[in-house]
């Protein structure tokens, strides 16, 4: 998988009151429009392209921000964290995905050994976490892409149906052999932890960043079709299957994003826990019709072959958000878009702007 590595190569210019800036996990394109998420926050912004205003090749600038409870009637509060993690755009729609984890509280330099022990026994679920929707795009008159809660060709927004603590996705892994024990284990230790999401017309994988199992990571495919004022749950084949599971070996990594681009199946995958360690790129080759073709309810990948690595620092610089950049933005035959999680200093040359990476494909 040739490449060569255009570091800030992108500029991102966001307004003083988002809260995507430092924690951007998912990014898509609509032309010369570009779809970003955080996961600190419960709302989708719009950048438009602008001219460059130094070395970089792309600037993008943000120009509106989409709260999920001006589209979606959501399970939680309007201000209520979705730790968005996934997104992508495909027929006209933005699909979104939240963590669906748990999360422990983490100890503070402030605090004393008592106050930070109690702090680590503490485990929360946010409101909107367990989040999995789908919005309309809807295109104005002049251009200007925006999320819709009803589309003038009458599509309407609409989530998997569940609340706060339950869902039907929730409620279908609750007795998977392979999942449900870390339904109740947080996200960051090794517990279930949605990072990815890949969409194929009514077909969904959703890429684990845990629980990884001896090795081996966890893509979930299911299918979604609306039902009245909800998504549900649908089969996958003529038996019934609502899930299928695929085991993937990328050597202990977890899922961090996902892209079909073209056949192909593009997954960014990097450390389970807490942790600095390797970030990597895998290209699983022929990965749709792979998927279409399958039968099996649970089956195992393992012929990946030249990985790209991402830079990573301690404590910084964690790749989060890739995709495919349009043809024609930038110079190159295939463009991605890398972005990436607590961003250090050299990522960060003025306030509210953050600089990504554009990753060429040779």
């Amino acid at each position: 998988m040739p490449h060569t590595h255009l570091h800030h190569a992108l500029r991102l210019e966001f307004g003083a009151d988002s809260l995507a800036s430092i924690n951007l996990s998912g990014a898509a394109f609509s032309g010369d429009w570009l779809w970003l998420v955080g996961d600190e926050s419960a709302a989708v912004e719009l950048l438009q392209r602008r001219e460059p205003v130094g070395g970089e090749i792309l600037r993008y600038v943000q120009t509106h921000s989409f709260p999920l409870s001006t589209v979606l009637d959501l399970a939680g509060g309007p201000d209520d964290e979705a730790d968005l993690e996934g997104m992508a755009v495909c027929d006209g729609w933005l699909w979104l995905v939240g963590s669906h984890g748990l999360k422990r509280k983490n100890a503070k330099a402030e605090k004393d050994d008592i106050a930070n022990a109690k702090r680590l026994t503490r485990i929360e679920l946010d409101g909107n976490r367990r989040l999995l929707a789908r919005v309309p795009i809807e295109t104005g008159s002049d251009g200007t892409p925006r999320l819709v809660r009803e589309a003038a060709d009458g599509r309407h927004a609409l989530r998997l149906k569940g609340g706060v603590e339950r869902n039907a996705l929730m409620d279908l892994l609750a007795d998977d052999p392979h999942v449900a024990p870390f339904l109740a284990i947080p996200g960051k230790d090794n517990g279930f932890d949605i990072e990815g999401l890949a969409v194929d017309g009514h077909r969904l994988l959703l890429g684990l960043r845990g629980p990884v199992l001896r090795g081996w990571t966890l893509l979930l495919e299911i299918a979604v079709e609306p039902q009245g004022q909800w998504l549900r749950l649908a089969p996958l084949d003529d038996e019934g299957t609502l899930l299928k599971k695929h085991f993937l070996q990328l050597g202990g990594l977890g899922v961090r994003d996902l892209h079909f681009d073209g056949g192909d199946l593009f997954i960014l995958a990097g450390p389970t826990m807490v942790l600095d360690g390797d970030i990597r790129l895998f290209r699983w080759t022929d990965a749709r019709r792979t998927l279409k073709n399958n039968r099996q309810a649970v089956r195992f990948e393992h012929g990946f072959v030249d990985p790209v690595d991402l830079p990573h620092t301690p404590g910084h610089d964690r790749a989060e958000a890739f995709c495919e950049v349009p043809a024609g933005l930038a110079p190159g035959l295939s463009n991605w878009l890398v972005l990436y999680d607590a961003p250090g200093s050299q990522r960060r040359p003025a306030e509210h702007v953050v600089l990504g990476d554009l990753l060429r494909r040779d």
